[in-house]
Order: C-alpha cells, then sequence, then structure tokens
C-alpha cells in the first residue's frame, strides 16, 4: 500500500522545517561544547539562552533561568517528582498524583514509595477528570506535592490545572504538571495558572526527539537526579543537546504562537471525522470528555472487536494509529487510563487512540473512514461477541 495515513501525532510528530532549520547550523559550523571558554563553546551557549529565552516567554516564565533542558518529558517529571520529593522530605513524605497519569509519573512515584514515601493516587470520573473534592479530601498535613496532567495522552481530556494549583497552594502544597501534550494544545500561562513545575518534550510539537524541558518556579526547592558536570545551573548533569535544545526552542515557540489557529484546524478535521464515522460506522464509543478535551485526540472504543487487531488491519491499508500511549502501546492488558474511567475491559481492549496533525486532509480522512469501515465489518464478522448487545 502506497498511501500513509499518520494519525499519531500524540505519540511523536515530524520535524517541522523551520525548526530543522534552526537546528542543522548545530551540527557542522556551531559544533562546539557550550561548557568549553573559546569562541565555539560561547556561541554554543547563545544558540542555549536564546532557546531558554524562547521557552519562558512561551509560557510566560519569570525568568529565563527557571528554565531546565532535559532529555526529554520522561527526564522532566522524574526530576519534578523526584527532586521535589527529596528536597522537601524533611517537611513531609506524601505525594498526590492521579490514576491516569504518564508512567514517567506514576513510576517515579513508585519509586518513591520503595523509598517509604506514602503517595495517594486519586481516581477519576468516566470522563477522566479529577474531582477537586476528591482531591482536598486527599490532603494531609505531610503532603509536599501535587501533580496532575494538564491534557491526558490517550483521551485528551484536559484537567482543571488553574484550580487544582490553587488548592495545592491555599494548603502550602507545590503543584508540577505534566503538559507534554497540552504545549500547543491549551494556552499555558505559568504565572496565570499558578504552576511551580511543569514539563515539556519537544517531539511531540513537531521538535525534535530527546530533548525537553523542566519549568521550576523561582523559590522552589529540588535536587538533582543526575551527577557530574554541574550543567543546568547543577541540577542536570551532562554534556547539552545543542542541536536539540536550538530545536526545541523554536518548536515552543512556534507551538504557542500558533496554537489558535491549530486549534482552529485540528478542530474542524476532528468534527468531521466524527460526522463521518456516525455515518458509516456502527456501535463505537467515544471516550474522554467531549467538549474540555484537546482537538488533537480521539480515543474510541469498537464495541465487539479488539483494538490491536483493528491497529494491524489499518496499518495494512497505510493508516497509522495508536491502541493507547506510544509508551505502552506494545502491551497486551487494558489502558491504565481507560481503566481508571472505569470502562468495562472488554470495551477497553476495542479502543484506538487518533491523534490529528494539522497535515490531514478531508480527503485522507474520507479514505481512513472507508477503511476503518471495511476493517471493522471484517472483524465484526468473525467475532464471537455481538457488538450491538454489549
Amino acid at each position: 500500500m502506497d498511501r500513509k495515513i499518520y494519525l499519531d501525532n500524540a505519540a511523536t510528530t515530524y520535524v517541522s522545517s523551520e525548526v530543522l532549520n534552526e537546528m542543522m547550523p548545530c551540527f557542522n559550523a556551531l559544533y562546539g561544547n557550550a561548557g568549553s571558554l573559546h569562541s565555539f563553546g560561547r556561541s554554543a551557549m547563545a544558540i542555549i539562552d536564546k532557546a531558554r529565552d524562547r521557552v519562558k516567554e512561551a509560557i510566560n516564565a519569570n525568568k529565563s533561568t527557571e528554565i531546565y533542558f532535559t532529555s526529554g518529558g520522561t527526564e522532566a517529571d522524574n526530576m519534578a517528582i523526584l527532586g521535589v520529593a527529596h528536597a522537601y522530605s524533611n517537611k513531609g513524605k506524601h505525594i498526590i498524583t492521579s490514576q491516569i497519569e504518564h508512567h514517567a509519573v506514576l513510576n517515579a512515584c513508585r519509586e518513591l514509595e520503595q523509598e517509604g514515601f506514602e503517595v495517594t493516587y486519586l481516581p477519576v470520573d468516566k470522563h477522566g477528570l479529577v474531582s477537586l473534592p476528591d482531591l482536598l479530601h486527599a490532603i494531609r498535613k505531610d503532603t509536599t506535592l501535587i501533580s496532575i496532567m494538564a491534557v491526558n495522552n490517550e483521551v485528551g481530556t484536559i484537567q482543571n490545572v488553574k484550580s487544582i494549583a490553587k488548592i495545592a497552594h491555599d494548603y502550602d502544597i507545590i503543584f508540577h504538571t505534566d503538559a507534554v501534550q497540552a504545549i500547543g494544545q491549551i494556552k499555558i500561562d505559568v504565572q496565570d495558572m499558578e504552576i511551580d513545575l511543569l514539563s515539556i518534550s519537544g517531539h511531540k510539537i513537531h521538535g525534535p526527539k530527546g530533548v525537553g524541558a523542566l519549568y521550576v518556579k523561582s523559590g522552589i526547592r529540588f535536587d538533582p537526579i543526575t551527577f557530574g558536570g554541574n550543567q543546568e545551573r547543577g541540577k542536570r548533569s551532562g554534556t547539552e543537546n545543542v542541536p536539540g535544545i536550538a530545536g526545541l526552542g523554536k518548536a515552543v515557540e512556534l507551538a504557542t504562537k500558533n496554537y489558535l489557529i491549530t486549534n482552529k484546524k485540528l478542530k474542524n478535521i476532528r468534527d468531521y471525522f466524527l460526522d463521518k464515522l456516525a455515518e458509516n460506522v456502527e456501535y463505537y464509543q467515544i471516550n474522554g470528555h467531549m467538549h474540555q478535551k484537546s482537538n488533537a485526540i480521539l480515543n474510541i472504543s469498537f464495541y465487539g472487536i479488539e483494538g490491536e487487531s483493528l491497529l494491524m488491519l489499518l496499518d495494512l491499508a497505510g493508516i497509522c494509529v495508536s491502541t493507547g500511549s506510544a509508551c505502552t502501546s506494545k502491551a497486551l492488558e487494558p489502558s491504565h487510563v481507560l481503566k481508571a474511567m472505569n470502562i468495562p475491559e472488554d470495551i477497553a481492549q476495542g479502543s484506538i487512540r487518533f491523534s490529528f496533525g494539522t497535515n490531514i486532509s478531508k480527503a485522507d480522512v474520507d479514505y481512513v473512514i472507508e477503511e476503518l469501515a471495511k476493517a471493522v465489518g471484517k472483524l465484526r464478522a468473525i467475532s464471537p461477541i455481538q457488538a450491538g448487545r454489549i
């Protein structure tokens, strides 16, 4: 099949030409080590400083020195969770997060539990939203950190970040949000939203893989989790990935600058997809909040079939989708996000995540729906479960 349609942008995105142009000189012209004192090193550091300023402006941080570059969203989440927990352990050893966080947060919390910390994993409702009363009930005198993601990577639900942050600060608790799927999807203003720490990844916003950033509000302490040459003001050792950082800075700048235009395009194509789906396929449900959600992500359960089989048939037709998070898409067990939303296992097993990019046309959607209807029909014809009776 020659035709290829990529609907897995929540997993990763292509590197845009603007970002690539920003990176290219760093590979062969301005290739110095930013830690070197000579002109090549100073040129590399100037590139990093420019990128730091771009990220600062994009999220409305107060100072450029509040931005720390990392190897990606996972490291940024780990730095936030482990770093803050360790730095404030004398105050308390209780952390609050949700059951639908990315595994970069969940597994960091589980590591802390091995160290003697206590973690409360908040449930979510059927839409994937954290309950503010549940959050209030979970707060204790020894709670030092609350970490709730801004936009869920599997179902696209947008959390009430500003309200959660306000509750955290009412009780003198630090608030972190994983904003990996949020940059470019919603307006991020760390000062207005009262965010203390925020994680970013480059490859979700048409930047390069292997680079991310952590925003840490001035005055918030966090211990380093890597040790070496004391780069990033002693908080993240390791020779700086200058090409990646240059690309990240440009990608964040473009994603935030163009987010209104991008979201309008994404909403139009998503709504067109949903209209065509309703005309051509029966017996399915959309997972996540119908309105308070990213325009780029649709998670749909198709009754009576298995998601992995549907994914493979679509792939044979040149259509790239996912059964959930890219980090866990090879696992056969149901999504932990859908499970937390109390979606029955047999329905959760039939879920597919379609995540759109602005390069998708209505003609592409027409083809996807045509092939999707064929694949669903084929699988239901051999399924022992009658879809209409689930």
